[in-house]
């Protein structure tokens, strides 16, 4: 590729997000930290969730002065357990059948091709789990709770090496750089995510990360939680446990299933694959978004009827909301409208929904997003507020890349993005936001 032809395909990035080289090694640094503190301040060993609170301050400065608590982060067949189900990901992803479909154009004018068996994937592991638990019982599958600092320190490692691979090969010929990662900075870049599109062969990093190690890790720490309690109680799992199995597992299953779908999200088509992703989709969802099953293992909550029916309700209207929007969008992407939406032209040539669930705001799916995380943290009722973190962060997560899109939008469409606000002002929450 010649300078010039690759420097007008890989320009410099000249607007910063999180705030910058200082936000990016901030939150670098304290997303492991914050992903450890979740479990120190809500387990058993500790005291509670959260522990008396005059107790937290020097159970911190304790624990960070004992070179022997550095090393219990530390578990070599957590480790050697974490790279096996790495390699089982990979290995499945390479000799299960399943279709190759084509991702969006990308700006120098190729389209990825991506094979599709994630969701037979998560099949053959149920499988897989649920001989090992009929053979050998409930308590063979326990270990995901008896080491699960090992695993988080395992999935870390993992995130920072990828991150650093990624950042490192970035600087190969012929890459193509994702616009907001070109910085110069190697902080930034390192976080953010340098190159769009980073593969080994046709095997493509950021896809296979997005929805297969995490995503199936999450749904067997959730079953793994569940067995933990099943021995705990001698044979049964309460209501709750059973809410968040099927919640998490309707989600995960759902996200799995319609595999196509993340091809067109941002993720996929504009962020770099750098340590921002890497961690998110290897430690954050797996080992965060499994806190209210993990709770309920040491803080058995029997729900009974009432609220049980009130918390399905939650949950399948926000799963409605998200299912129904998403299928409007990907329906009208593909060129078809069964249900005649109206949209509006743009000069680009394109078209903007501005009637059914899009015309009620412009992220309906954030909105059923948000009541299925609110339906997740239900089931632990009220006793604590850690549990309901999941629903906080997402609120920001969602609210933040909400503004990412209107910033994007507005660039690409211009005057048309004006008109198209002024049609649907509410962004995430009708008649609210």
């Amino acid at each position: 590729m010649a300078v010039s032809a690759k420097a007008s395909l890989n320009p410099s990035t000249q607007h910063y997000e999180f705030f910058g080289p200082p936000g990016a090694l901030f939150i670098t640094l304290s997303v492991p930290a914050f992903t450890y503190a979740l479990f120190f301040g809500c387990s058993e060993t500790s005291g509670g969730c959260p522990p008396p609170l005059p107790s937290i301050l020097p159970s911190i400065a304790s624990a960070l002065s004992n070179s022997a608590w550095w090393k219990s982060l530390w578990d070599p067949h957590a480790f050697a357990a974490y790279l096996a189900w790495y390699a089982y990901c990979v290995v499945a992803w390479a000799l299960l059948p399943g279709d190759w479909i084509q991702g969006t154009l990308i700006r120098d004018g190729t389209r990825k091709s991506y094979k599709i068996n994630a969701f037979s994937t998560l099949l053959l592991t149920l499988g897989l789990v649920f001989g090992l638990t009929l053979r050998f019982g409930a308590q063979s599958f326990t270990f995901f709770y008896e080491r699960w600092v090992g695993f988080v320190t395992a999935s870390l490692i993992m995130s920072a090496l990828q991150g650093l691979y990624c950042y490192l090969t970035s600087f190969g010929s012929n890459k193509l750089l994702a616009l907001g990662g070109n910085s110069g900075n190697p902080i930034y870049d390192f976080f953010i995510g340098r190159e769009l599109n980073p593969s080994i062969g046709s095997f493509d990093i950021k896809s296979f990360n997005e929805i297969r190690p995490g995503l199936i890790l999450w749904a067997l720490i959730d079953i793994s939680m569940a067995c933990e309690q099943y021995v705990r109680r001698g044979g049964s799992i309460t209501d709750s446990m059973v809410l968040v199995l099927l919640f998490q597992g309707l989600y995960i299953g759902d996200a799995l299933y319609n595999e196509p779908a993340i091809f067109t999200t941002m993720d996929i088509t504009t962020d770099g694959f750098g340590f921002m992703l890497a961690v998110g989709d290897l430690t954050w969802v797996p080992f965060v978004y499994s806190l209210q099953a993990r709770y309920l293992v040491f803080n058995q909550v029997e729900l009974g009827s009432v609220w049980t029916t009130i918390i399905l309700l939650v949950n399948f209207t926000g799963y409605y909301i998200f299912r129904a929007s998403n299928g409007e969008k990907n329906d009208f992407r593909n060129g078809k409208n069964p249900k005649g939406l109206k949209s509006i032209d743009t000069a680009r040539g394109t078209k903007l929904l501005v009637s059914g669930w899009w015309g009620l705001c412009r992220h309906p799916n954030y909105l059923g997003d948000l009541l299925m995380a609110f339906a997740w943290s239900l089931p632990t009722k009220f006793d604590t507020p850690i549990t309901y973190f999941y629903v906080f962060y997402f609120l920001v997560l969602l609210m933040h890349r909400q503004l990412r899109d209107d910033e994007n939008c507005e660039k690409k469409y211009g005057a048309d993005w004006h008109r198209y606000t002024k049609l649907v002002p509410y962004r995430i929450f009708p008649y609210v936001y």
